[in-house]
């Protein structure tokens, strides 16, 4: 090796980039002590997180249901149902006495029943039978459960440990306490996937068996750091808990890899460990923060949707890839040098194959770069294809078969049984409640009546149907009012025969919502599972719309910056829309049901995590266009860039493979599953189409781009000495390049 240069020469340049590297690198000790005291106090604050695991609590203040929910929750001790409980083969006075046994249970605010709203003590046969019967039937009694919120777990074990064989328990309360005990296991065996699959990626395309331990370390504390300060928050989402420590340690692998690839090479110039470690950290400063900012931006849109999930789980992901990004450029030169001696003694040689390997053949004197080569013949074809699956794709993807709630949540078979026996006994009956203020009996009982006669409702309960106008609220007993009247409000319950989030129980909002606000004008609330469900149908469609334009415009704006092109961000920005409308339109072709929420997620997921393929390609192409031709420069940008987009999409599509194979969570689940998909088809579109669309558009490029520089047609290449050589060059005959 030659000497080194002067101390502190090749780390000139970037003056508060240089100053801080030369800081934090003569302090090395202190900044590793102070990252690993960080990720310790992370992992043991993330403990103390509470997570929570109902998707309507997300819903924005301004939705209808949500404003219907707290206007009862003030006004009535008894609120809205998230747990049924039905006692099979069961008598009436038992069934009474089962009443008060799950009322007692530590964790259930409220049990409603049929004594709640008719005399139990006449025959049943003199009630009215639709009300009667959704609740006792054939023997059979449905109790209504009203389960504290961040209690699930333990309510839901308590009531389990009251129930006798042949009695069934679902609901919400219960989606959400298999969440509750899930959530973190879930992580931990997804982790437990991710982790070797990583390990086995880098020990494969890295040059010492200690250094994907130093990537995972360094990404590691950053998650556990950012795990720890959600106890800053009041919650976090079920969804946010699993899915952001995997996503976060996937997208930022990168930056670790970048740095130290640019350290190796400067020590191979034979510069001394500290200078080459100061060099790489100012050089690789911009790159890693460009890189950085494309994923940033593409999370940072989430949090412009209206649903609460969206900004919970991007600001998680914001504040990881901060973290990432600053572990990366503090704690990992540091623990690099740190731990060099022993990175030098585990050293070997990359398994990865060579994929740039460039030959001459001596019969016409063309040169090969490769795989680039290869996959440059089938330009054309991958224009046309591409050409041709687009549209398609783009209409398939928005005419999926979409659900929007909890119902995507369990795919538990125990579980599922039982929601089943309930319903093959009750039916898909779901109360809903409508409240008006009190005070007008005549009007109420208008509104029962309309009420009665939309369509699926099989009863009405109110104070109008139940106790009667003409007997003054004052004569009524207190027990009895206290169901129908209180804070102002009178309370209307709806029974309904509806599918959750299915076209019929949208509709029956619809006009129960239409009925009340005929009587009512812009005094009435509506509340209930199937309200809840077509609010949140509403406001995540809306979001659609306004997260793809921010995250697009954002990422574009950063393309645009970076590249000072017209043309080349729009290029990009399609190339990865194409694989997400490509990849979103799969379920449609399947007759696949697809969670709104994963959909949503993973389309702007997707597009701020992948693009920075694309941007490494297009790198490589501006700058070797320069010196080569058309042909030339895109298979060698190919070949040069095939290799790290390989490594990079494996580890991505690792992690959706990893939550896909380990969440019982379905909403989870689904996003694993397009994850996993999403990266594949942008690796097979970064590495196929954009060159491809490169080639065809060379001249549009050249004339759209400021400063473009691209060797012109008649100009002779460069010579190989002056362009960053081939290391690795073979003669296909006998003339060695």
């Amino acid at each position: 090796m030659r000497p080194g240069p002067s101390p502190g020469r090749e780390m000139e340049g970037v003056g508060g980039t240089a100053a801080f590297s030369r800081w934090s690198l003569r302090h090395r000790r202190l900044v590793v002590t102070v990252f690993t005291v960080a990720a310790l106090v992370g992992a043991a604050l993330s403990f103390g997180v509470t997570v929570n695991n109902n998707l309507v609590d997300y819903l924005p203040e301004s939705a209808p249901s949500t404003l219907a929910l707290k206007a009862m929750d003030a006004a009535f001790t008894t609120a809205s149902e998230n747990a049924r409980v039905m006692a099979a083969d069961i008598s009436l006075s038992d069934a009474l006495a089962f009443k008060r046994e799950l009322a007692a249970v530590d964790g259930v605010a409220s049990v409603a029943w049929l004594d709640d709203l008719v005399d139990t003590s006449v025959p049943i046969e003199m009630a009215d039978q639709a009300v009667a019967e959704s609740y006792y039937k054939d023997g059979n009694a449905l109790y209504s459960l009203e389960i504290e919120g961040g209690r699930e777990a333990e309510a839901v074990d308590g009531v389990r440990a009251i129930l006798r064989p042949g009695d069934a328990l679902a609901g919400h309360a219960v989606d959400a306490a298999r969440i509750q005990r899930l959530a973190s296991i879930e992580t931990r065996n997804a982790m437990l996937i991710l982790l070797p699959l990583i390990l086995l990626v880098l020990v494969i395309s890295t040059g010492a068996w200690l250094e994907p331990l130093l990537y995972l370390a360094v990404i590691g504390a950053s998650v556990l750091i950012n795990m720890g300060t959600n106890i800053f928050f009041k919650d976090v989402s079920f969804i946010t808990q699993t899915v952001s420590p995997i996503l976060q340690m996937a997208v930022s692998l990168d930056y670790a890899v970048f740095l130290l690839h640019r350290f190796k090479a400067n020590r191979e110039r034979g510069v001394s460990p500290f200078e080459a470690m100061g060099e790489a950290m100012t050089f690789s400063f911009g790159a890693i923060s460009a890189s950085a900012a494309t994923t940033f931006f593409g999370f940072l849109a989430l949090m412009f949707m209206k649903f609460g999930i969206g900004a919970d789980l991007g600001l998680n992901l914001v504040k990881g890839i901060a973290l990432s990004f600053l572990a990366v450029v503090v704690l990992l030169p540091s623990l690099t040098l740190c731990c060099l001696p022993m990175l030098d003694k585990t050293r070997h040689r990359s398994l990865l194959p060579n994929f740039a390997r460039s030959k001459v053949n001596v019969k016409n004197g063309h040169k090969t770069y490769g795989v680039g080569s290869a996959l440059f013949k089938t330009r054309w074809v991958a224009l046309a294809a591409v050409l041709l699956v687009v549209a398609p794709a783009y209409i398939a993807q928005s005419a999926n078969t979409f659900v929007y709630g909890m119902s995507a949540v369990s795919d538990d078979d125990a579980h599922m049984d039982e929601a089943a026996r309930i319903k093959d006994v009750f039916g898909s009956s779901q109360p809903l409640v409508a409240l008006v203020p009190s005070g007008d009996p005549g009007r109420e009982a208008l509104l029962s009546d309309a009420l009665a006669a939309v369509p699926r409702v099989t009863g009405v309960v109110s104070y109008a149907t139940r106790v009667g106008t003409a007997i003054p609220p004052e004569m009524v007993p207190p027990d009895a009012l206290v169901m129908f009247q209180s804070g102002g409000w009178s309370r209307i319950i709806i029974y309904a025969q509806a599918e959750e989030e299915s076209p019929e129980a949208f509709q029956l909002v619809e006009d129960i919502r239409a009925a009340a606000d005929a009587l009512y004008p812009g005094k009435a609330l509506v509340t209930g599972q199937h309200a809840s469900m077509y609010d949140m149908r509403e406001v995540v469609t809306k979001d659609q719309s306004v997260v793809n334009y921010v995250a697009i415009g954002a990422i574009i704006l950063v393309l645009l910056l970076t590249f000072r092109s017209v043309s080349l961000p729009l290029l990009l920005t399609l190339t990865i829309q194409t694989a997400t409308w490509i990849n979103l339109s799969v379920p449609y072709f399947t007759s696949s049901p697809l969670c709104y929420l994963g959909y949503l997620v993973v389309s702007t997921v997707q597009l701020g995590a992948t693009v920075d393929y694309a941007i490494l390609f297009t790198d490589h192409y501006m700058k070797n266009r320069k010196r080569r031709g058309r042909r030339d420069a895109i298979a060698r940008s190919t070949s040069k860039t095939f290799g790290s987009i390989m490594v990079s999409g494996l580890i991505l599509s690792g992690a959706g493979v990893a939550l896909s194979m380990t969440s019982t969570n379905e909403i989870v689940r689904q996003m694993g599953v397009l994850l996993a998909r999403g990266t594949a088809l942008s690796i097979l579109l970064v590495v196929f189409f954009l060159p491809a669309a490169c080639a065809a558009l060379d001249g549009v490029i050249r004339r759209t781009t400021i400063g473009a520089g691209f060797l012109n047609k008649l100009a002779k290449p460069m010579p190989e000495a002056e362009t960053d050589a081939d290391t690795d060059t073979e003669t296909e005959g006998s003339v060695s390049e």
